[in-house]
């Protein structure tokens, strides 16, 4: 009987440490910190000597990092490479599943160790799986006292299973992250296209903000010459200043993907016949994105980003989309520096609005569906245990995931409202209103003209749109208001939109020229050929006024 009461004291402390380590693992904000605290949980949890966590590369075949404890940093280089695709390690790649040995060396797959690799013989590997896919594999040995046991697989699994979903917050969280910095960066170089007349200094923002984003070692920006081939114009990265001014042959990879206009990505310019090695050798390339840039089919330049920061240089395809993405507002840099017309302006802006369109498309539906599945993944690990302490961490970070989940959706709103595109400026308008108020904000009241129902062009509903939701938050954060009545009239041959606010008001010299987003809401206006008029006094409110011509 003892003997029974002891087992189960020990197996309910064990998942009282489970728990702990769930929590601890879940906690963690960064991959690295992730994967670290998995390979030391896990070798705490089953007294192990040696633990690793292979990380797979995108073919899913190959280890691509692997990260340990238990050998020293000498004992590491001494290894050297990492382990390949075969011996123990292959039966885990290829069939996913736990592999528990009293004797790794007795496995008919086993088939040695490195030279400078410490003895090991009790092993256990368990792969961790991100969205039912292989992520990478754990590996622990040498347990002290013996053999790695049932109980040691099952608890190794669950931890297994709690990396799995903290992997996949993590990365959505750093998704997360990357397209706002996209989106800040768009509109970082949207405001210096329209107001940087420098094409120097445009094309130099270009290339520093794309290299920031894509993590390249180097990027080139080459423009056309009239005489035949390229000549760099912008260069930012390692060792890159010298090659501004270069001249690039017609004959060039550049020069044949600006002919063909069509981006390409290189993955080993080694390979590529049509690569200059000498030109790739002087840019210290291995690997290339390539696009070309085009403006109303009028090729433009061409971006050249070299050699992805990490253990693998190799760019994705998110990468030539973003870069793509940079590319047509660099050719419209390039067209803006030449006195385009007012119609670029206007194609500006739309390309923003249809990147905003874009990456609050992939907030609310990627984004939500994959924090859809980590509310599920708790769910599972909630009810594979019994304790009450991780009953509730499971529903703290079920919680979290929820309020991450709202967050998100109102991010993607703010970002660009669905219903402005499906339904029209009325009830996008009368659904920014209610969001200010469900926030706590002023009671909006919206009155609408209905005598035409007919839609108005997409940018001037934008540009409305975009006016309304400054001139509120400037209401929020200034006017101390209780109540803002937005007013939207179409004319025989105009729209006016008018806000009003019972807060505070304001004198002249109390803004500054740029204040209360002035500017930005004076360029909407202009971009679309309309007036704007603002009357304010202290202590009486403040009337903004927006007429927009129709025709």
């Amino acid at each position: 009987m003892f003997p029974a009461v002891s087992g189960i004291a020990d197996r309910e402390q064990r998942l009282r440490d489970l728990a702990e380590a769930s929590v601890a693992v879940g906690a963690e904000v960064s991959l690295e910190n992730v994967l670290q605290k998995t390979v030391e949980t896990a070798a705490g949890l089953v007294a192990a000597r040696y633990a690793a966590l292979g990380v797979l590369d995108r073919t899913g075949s190959h280890l691509e990092r692997l990260i340990t404890t238990g050998i020293d940093v000498e004992t590491r280089a001494e290894i050297g490479d990492l382990p390949g695709d075969h011996g123990v390690l292959r039966v885990l790649l290829r069939e996913g599943r736990p592999v528990r040995l009293a004797d790794v060396t007795e496995h008919p797959h086993f088939m040695g160790f490195p030279p400078g690799h410490p003895p090991m013989r009790s092993f256990l590997g368990v792969p961790i799986l991100v969205r039912d896919v292989v992520y990478g594999d754990l590996y622990l040995a040498e347990k002290d006292g013996g053999e790695f046991t049932q109980d040691d697989q099952e608890i190794v699994t669950l931890l297994a299973a709690q990396t799995g979903i903290t992997i996949e917050k993590v990365q959505i969280h750093e998704g997360l992250v990357h397209w706002l910095h996209q989106l800040e960066a768009l509109n970082e170089l949207t405001i210096g296209v329209l107001e940087e007349r420098d094409l120097s200094r445009l094309l130099e923002l270009v290339a520093r903000r794309l290299r920031e984003l894509i993590r390249a070692r180097r990027v080139l920006i080459s423009l056309p010459m009239a005489s035949g081939g390229l000549r760099v114009a912008a260069a930012d990265g390692e060792g890159v200043a010298d090659l501004v001014g270069d001249i690039i042959p017609s004959e060039s990879k550049s020069s044949r993907v600006l002919a063909r206009r069509k981006s390409e990505r290189i993955d080993s310019l080694l390979e590529d016949p049509e690569v200059d090695q000498v030109s790739a050798r002087r840019a210290g390339g291995l690997t290339a994105l390539v696009v070309p840039l085009i403006f109303h089919d009028k090729p433009i330049g061409v971006i050249s980003a070299f050699n992805k920061d990490g253990p693998d240089p190799r760019f994705t395809d998110d990468d030539l989309r973003l870069a793509e993405a940079f590319g047509t507002r660099a050719a419209l840099a390039v067209h803006l520096s030449e006195r385009v017309a007012l119609e670029t302006l206007h194609a500006i802006l739309e390309a923003e609005e249809a990147e905003r369109s874009r990456i609050a498309r992939e907030l609310h539906d990627q984004t939500g569906s994959a924090l859809s599945g980590i509310l599920l993944g708790l769910t599972a690990i909630d009810r594979a245990t019994t304790l009450r302490e991780a009953r509730r961490a499971s529903a703290a970070l079920q919680g979290t995931a929820r309020i991450t989940l709202e967050n998100v959706g109102r991010l993607a709103f703010a970002l660009r409202p669905s219903m402005l595109d499906d339904f029209g400026l009325a009830p996008a308008l009368k659904a920014l209103g209610a969001a200010l108020e469900e926030q706590g904000g002023p009671e909006v009241q919206l009155k609408v003209d209905h005598a035409n129902a007919e839609r108005l062009p997409a940018r001037v509903e934008t540009a409305l749109y975009r006016i309304t939701q400054e001139a509120l938050t400037n209401v929020v954060k200034h006017a101390d208001a209780k109540t803002v009545r937005i007013t939207f009239v179409r004319q025989e041959r105009s729209v006016v939109l008018t806000i009003d606010d019972d807060g505070c008001g304001f004198t002249r010299a109390q803004v500054p020229g740029d204040g209360f987003g002035l500017v930005g809401m004076r360029e909407r206006t202009a971009s679309v050929n309309g007036t704007l008029d603002i009357e304010s006094k202290p202590g009486a409110g403040t009337r903004l006024m927006v007429e927009i011509p129709t025709s």
